[in-house]
């Protein structure tokens, strides 16, 4: 497994109509075969200046690469991204060791399975 993160600043005015465009036309990323869980996120603290990311997942490397060269990918990359966006950090991991255990929140019952 593949998680592909971005976090980014948007050179549009903070909840503006060419930011709910931007990020209403990212959603397409969400349909390229081999893209799984696709969010989208608003950072909600002041430890960066980053105010957005997306996050995804890809089952193995041929799948990311699919991704990246996918038209659908390269367009908006080319068509919004390089113009819209101020700045961005990505990165691209897998996990390490055995998936997480998702612990219950403290007071709450564990989920059942």
């Amino acid at each position: 497994m593949i998680r592909h993160t971005v976090v980014f600043r948007l050179k549009h005015e903070p909840h503006s109509a060419a930011e709910r465009e931007f990020l209403d036309a990212a959603k397409v990323l969400a349909d390229i075969p081999g893209v799984q869980k696709f969010e989208q996120l608003r950072q909600v603290s002041p430890k960066n200046d980053y105010s957005f990311g997306f996050s995804m997942e890809f089952g193995d490397q041929a799948a990311y690469q699919g991704y990246n060269d996918h038209p659908d990918h390269v367009a908006f990359v080319r068509d919004r991204w390089v113009p819209e966006v101020d700045a961005f950090l990505e990165i691209d991991y897998t996990p390490l060791g055995r998936q997480p255990v998702e612990k219950p929140r403290q007071g709450m019952p564990p989920k059942a399975s």
